[in-house]
């Protein structure tokens, strides 16, 4: 016998590692609430308020008050304080909006995606300005390293500082207290459109790329093993595990940190 269907939050369904996820959590028979910035369920900017809040009410809506499984994707690159106000911020905003939602589930789950690039080349300060949950401040910092002209450091800084609040996050009243677990998905480079546009398809910089964060188990890797480990993360077989990084990034994570 069939168990009911669980509702599902995805943002950043509309491509690539969202799209992925939503499609298999939707495969599998569930019911998926796509938020992005079109072709979505749930049509939202997470890097502004006005954009967390229309996400907050849509969700809310659109899941008649209880969400299984929330997996926040949603991410951007960039030379700008974007990064910093929808990988980190945005992330935190759609967390704190979902959670009720999921306290509503039997089985709540939640993920997020970080990047396999916090480990390799992220600004501490930057890092330390998002952890102090001053947004403009973190923004400030943010553009600072831009003009500065190491703007390549705001994106994995973000990450960075996902990854620190998860791990504390993680096991707190909140999470693992109300009995929820949330852990990050981190993947290296997978084969979706925005890695071919900026990476894969640029040999220059491919090789800068590849370089700095080798996969033995091969450059690009495929987004369907990114999808189905956030799936599983945030499905009922995942019972006892949060608070944690899961590295799927072809062993670049090994070998940059034995």
């Amino acid at each position: 016998m069939k168990n009911e269907p669980r509702t599902y939050v995805v943002t950043g369904a509309a491509s690539g590692i969202g799209a992925a996820t939503a499609d298999l959590l939707a495969a599998g028979g569930d019911r998926v609430i796509r938020c992005d910035l079109r072709d979505a369920d749930v049509l939202a900017d997470l890097g502004t308020r006005e954009g967390r809040e229309r996400l907050a009410e849509g969700v809310a809506a659109a899941s008649g008050g209880t969400v299984h499984g929330l997996v926040a994707v949603a991410g951007v690159g960039g030379l700008s304080p974007a990064p910093v106000r929808v990988n980190f911020f945005g992330t935190l905003a759609t967390l704190d909006a979902v959670r009720p939602l999921l306290a509503r589930s039997d089985r709540p789950r939640a993920a997020v995606v970080s990047s396999l690039g916090a480990i390799v080349a992220a600004d501490e300060n930057l890092t330390e300005a998002c952890l102090s949950l001053d947004e403009e401040a973190a923004a400030e910092t943010a553009a600072e390293l831009v003009t500065a002209g190491r703007g390549q450091a705001v994106y994995t800084s973000s990450k960075l500082a996902l990854n620190r609040w998860l791990r504390r996050a993680a096991v707190g009243p909140g999470w693992a207290g109300a009995g929820i677990p949330l852990n990050a998905v981190a993947p290296g480079v997978v084969d979706t459109a925005t890695a071919r546009r900026f990476v894969i398809d640029d040999p220059a910089a491919r090789e800068v790329i590849e370089a700095l964060m080798p996969q033995p188990l091969g450059f690009p890797g495929p987004v369907e093993a990114v999808a189905s480990l956030l799936a599983w993360t945030v499905s009922p077989g995942n019972a006892f595990m949060t608070g944690q990084i899961l590295y799927t990034d072809g062993g670049a994570e090994a070998l940059l940190r034995p």
